[in-house]
């Protein structure tokens, strides 16, 4: 694994990004580990804290085809799959593809969408692939869902279920700009808008060949037993209803091989760990109704699961 090269690649995509994004490394960061592990981001803010700009500036960085789709109630399962349809000149049924056939796809308010069209994006977020008539159709690689909700508006939404929440890799808040951000994010838009010059920087080969290049980070026994022990305290926390599943220590093991190798270090450590499991961990926890009627939420439980299990002494 060449660590000093990924890192290289990710500080140049880290930039492009920069040029639309004040600021917000750190989420930028996020969303770069989403992409090199392979996983779906789920991005809930407040409207008008740039979430569909973050979404949009990505896919222009990484050259990749992107779709955007608004949920609304009324949106169909085969307004994302695609259809067959009867071509009367060919006399045959042809295919007609889906926005989910883009490598990256902008589910923008996802919660507005009736739960029987939020179902039609299990198949592709898991096996990447959808399944119209009798027909199974491949999914372009990479392949990315990036979807978006507001989590103060919820009238007329549809939460998403458990089984759906847990193929997000991770759940990130952008937040507000600090002070000095937004007067930058006015002088940077006052005459232009940058993403409309943004050009690539990657192009989707190369994205492939990171995504199998982080495999390589090393992550010693003692690091690979820590993942392992924040994910099972999560499920035997009292407060906690339905804990981290499998596929949740496993997401948070690739993500921090992630980051390590953005880092530019071809180990993990268990900094790595600690930053990444509220991300990972959070939105996949349910907890218990007493404990949220204290108002004790998932992030402070998975805080103090971080805090609570020992940290190996030795990592590299």
């Amino acid at each position: 694994m060449d660590g000093t090269s990924i890192a290289d690649k990710a500080n140049h995509l880290r930039e492009n990004i920069q040029k639309v994004i004040v600021g917000k490394t750190d989420v930028i960061d996020l969303a770069l580990i989403a992409i090199l592990c392979e996983g779906h981001l789920l991005l809930e803010d407040v409207p008008g804290t740039g979430k569909t700009t973050l979404a949009k500036t990505i896919a222009a960085s990484l050259g990749c085809s992107f779709r955007r789709v608004q949920f609304t109630p009324d949106l169909l399962p085969s307004d994302l799959t695609g259809i067959y349809y009867f071509n009367q000149k060919a006399q045959e049924f042809e295919f007609r593809p889906g926005p989910l056939m883009a490598q990256i796809l902008l589910a923008d308010e996802i919660n507005r969408a009736t739960p029987r069209t939020q179902s039609a994006l299990l198949e592709a977020m898991q096996e990447r692939q959808i399944t119209v008539d009798i027909a199974t159709h491949p999914l372009p690689r990479p392949f990315l869902v990036m979807a978006t909700q507001n989590p103060i508006e919820l009238e007329g939404t549809f939460p998403l279920p458990e089984a759906q929440l847990d193929r997000f890799l991770m759940k990130v808040a952008l937040g507000y700009p600090d002070e000095a951000g937004e007067n930058a994010m006015l002088n940077r838009f006052e005459r232009t808008d940058p993403l409309d010059t943004l050009e690539s920087v990657i192009d989707p080969a190369e994205i492939m060949a990171m995504q199998q290049q982080i495999r390589s980070v090393r992550v010693e026994n003692s690091v690979r037993q820590y993942i392992v022990n924040v994910c099972r305290a999560t499920r035997l926390h009292d407060d906690i209803l339905l804990g981290a599943s499998p596929r949740a220590t496993m997401a948070l093991y690739r993500a921090c091989q992630a980051r390590a190798a953005i880092n530019g270090r071809e180990f993990v450590i268990p900094d790595d760990v600690k930053e990444l499991a509220p991300h990972v961990l959070t939105h996949r926890l349910v907890v218990n109704p007493q404990t949220r009627l204290r108002g004790r939420l998932p992030e402070d439980v998975v805080r103090e699961v971080v805090n609570v299990v020992a940290v190996p002494v030795e990592s590299a």
